[in-house]
């Protein structure tokens, strides 16, 4: 049966059907704690693969040649420069890229010299770039400042957008599991981290953060008027949140990958190394796992920390109570989970309203 898209979007939006997210948030913690744990651990066997931005030394670059063998670089870097153990990627159909340590000017020159002999090219067609071990240092410690500075901008404006600390600090919770994540593949490719990969690192926070906030504005207009009905709990409706938004954060998911997937694809495999293989591993990877996490770890965190609070504790008893007692007409399936109604577009605006059936045993 082919499936219906606009329906089930619409199933969701309504509450006619929903899937049981926030509830079984400690299957979700679980899932996100091996993912981070072994991202951890590629991270300290593979260590990252920093550029020579971050940690200095010489590049070359051999423009058109028409041998772009990688041996006739190792071979000329073993003989000028036996020390230095050369990286070389063929960029394109015919460029040359051949990284190594910081080397004296004397060396570089000579190098240059060689290169365009071995691979039959103009010296002019030879370019080399040398960084300092501290200014690459230094390139990284502004880095580690940007990121920083955007997460403590980030706390701020989303405790002060929605008024309640507990979602900036799950909003952060899944900041940081997205940017664990990615580096940990980034670690297990090996790539390159260069400046395009800080952006694309940065580039994604934004937007997984993006994703969280829409989701996050919707349990904020769930839960308006919690303590006003005694039908349903904060986490109920926070999971109806979660459900309503779950085809838009697919869609924009979906939309926004296929550039990117199309941009990884290019760089890698047609290009080669450079700029757009950077930032588009770091792009699609994030992208991914940032939908995940808006839906599976931003909510669900924001719910666990809600639910030690004692006015939502002692709201989800008095609820509790009265479905025990039989005294609420909300609609329990056969399997326990709660259906919450059609949104409710008259006085109690965001909470749920009067679903269609009355309550059923499981």
């Amino acid at each position: 049966m082919k499936l219906n898209l606009a329906q089930w979007g619409n199933t969701l939006h309504s509450g006619e059907k929903t899937y049981p997210i926030v509830q079984q948030r400690k299957r979700w913690f679980m899932v996100s704690a091996v993912l981070i744990a072994a991202s951890i651990a590629v991270l300290l066997i593979n260590q990252l693969n920093p550029g020579i931005d971050f940690a200095g030394g010489t590049e070359f670059r051999v423009a058109d040649t028409a041998n772009p063998d990688i041996a006739i670089a190792t071979q000329v870097v073993a003989e000028v420069a036996p020390d230095e153990v050369p990286r070389v990627t063929v960029l394109g159909d015919n460029d040359i890229r051949v990284q190594i340590g910081v080397v004296d000017t004397e060396t570089a020159r000579t190098l240059t010299t060689d290169l365009a002999a071995g691979y039959d090219v103009a010296e002019e067609s030879v370019s080399f770039t040398q960084i300092g071990p501290t200014w690459g240092a230094e390139v990284g410690k502004k880095a580690v400042q940007g990121l920083v500075i955007f997460l403590v901008l980030v706390s701020i404006v989303m405790a002060l957008y929605f008024r309640a600390w507990r979602m900036a600090a799950a909003a952060l919770i899944a900041l940081a599991h997205d940017l664990i994540f990615t580096v940990g593949v980034y670690a297990l490719v090996g790539f390159e981290v260069t400046p395009a990969s800080v952006i694309g690192f940065l580039t994604i926070l934004g937007y997984s953060l993006y994703d969280t906030v829409v989701v996050f504005d919707k349990v904020r207009e769930n839960t308006a008027n919690l303590t006003s009905q005694h039908r349903y709990t904060y986490d109920e409706l926070a999971n109806l949140a979660v459900n309503q938004t779950l085809v838009r954060s697919i869609n924009t998911s979906v939309v926004a990958l296929l550039p990117v997937s199309a941009i990884l694809f290019i760089g890698s495999f047609l290009l080669g190394a450079g700029t757009l293989k950077d930032i588009a591993l770091a792009l699609f990877i994030g992208m991914a796992v940032g939908t995940y996490s808006s839906i599976f770890v931003a909510t669900p965190a924001e719910v666990a920390l809600r639910d030690t609070e004692a006015k939502i504790k002692a709201h989800t008893a008095q609820v509790l109570a009265l479905r025990a007692s039989g005294d609420t007409d909300v609609a329990i399936s056969e399997t326990g989970e709660v259906r919450v109604g059609a949104v409710d577009r008259g006085r109690h605006q965001g909470t749920a309203a009067q679903p269609k059936r009355k309550n059923r045993k499981a």
